[in-house]
């Protein structure tokens, strides 16, 4: 080995491999690690095909378990219809619309079991989806949530609209916090 006065020579190779190692190596621990806390959290989810559904009770608004509800009604539609080539009705379902806010459980339902909506075991609306034709002859889909939350006999309406084409409306609603 060579000296010079300031010490044994490094190789220039082996410094660049030990910095690349240190550069590419410590994102990809980083990232296995983010992947194997991921994974973690996936298998405590209760459920992580009804991940997105909000049941009703808890510090859930009843607003939020409607309007994410219905835009998940109206998503497993188009999903049903994009694999059947049909639309599906549906509903409505609990039969008598829920009072006072108070949840009541979601009864089994064929139709809904089919397109795949499970809005959880307790539910403050009432759910549907309605088809119907347009002036032009084609389907049109309205999914409602329905709910009378304090009990006065007026119902809130919660109402997303899918075309033919598939596009949903934005989420309507009708007589908010009734």
């Amino acid at each position: 080995m060579k000296t010079t006065q300031d010490g044994p020579r490094r190789n220039p190779r082996r410094t660049l491999a030990l910095v690349l190692a240190l550069v590419a190596g410590v994102p990809l621990l980083g990232g296995a690690g983010v992947f194997l806390y991921l994974l973690w959290k996936r298998a405590q989810a209760p459920d992580p095909d009804n991940a997105l559904r909000v049941a009703a009770g808890g510090n859930t608004a009843p607003s939020e378990e409607a309007r994410i509800n219905v835009l998940a009604l109206c998503d497993a539609v188009q999903m049903y219809r994009a694999e059947h080539g049909t639309f599906l009705s549906a509903g409505p379902t609990p039969a008598e619309v829920p009072r006072g806010g108070k949840a009541v459980s979601f009864p089994h339902d064929e139709a809904f079991e089919q397109l795949g909506f499970a809005p959880g075991t307790a539910v403050r609306f009432q759910y549907q989806v309605a088809i119907q034709e347009n002036p032009v002859g084609e389907a049109e889909v309205t999914c409602y949530a329905r709910g009378d939350l304090d009990g006065d006999g007026q119902n809130a309406v919660y109402r997303v609209m899918l075309d033919a084409n598939g596009m949903t409306s934005p989420v309507e609603v009708e007589r908010e916090g009734e």
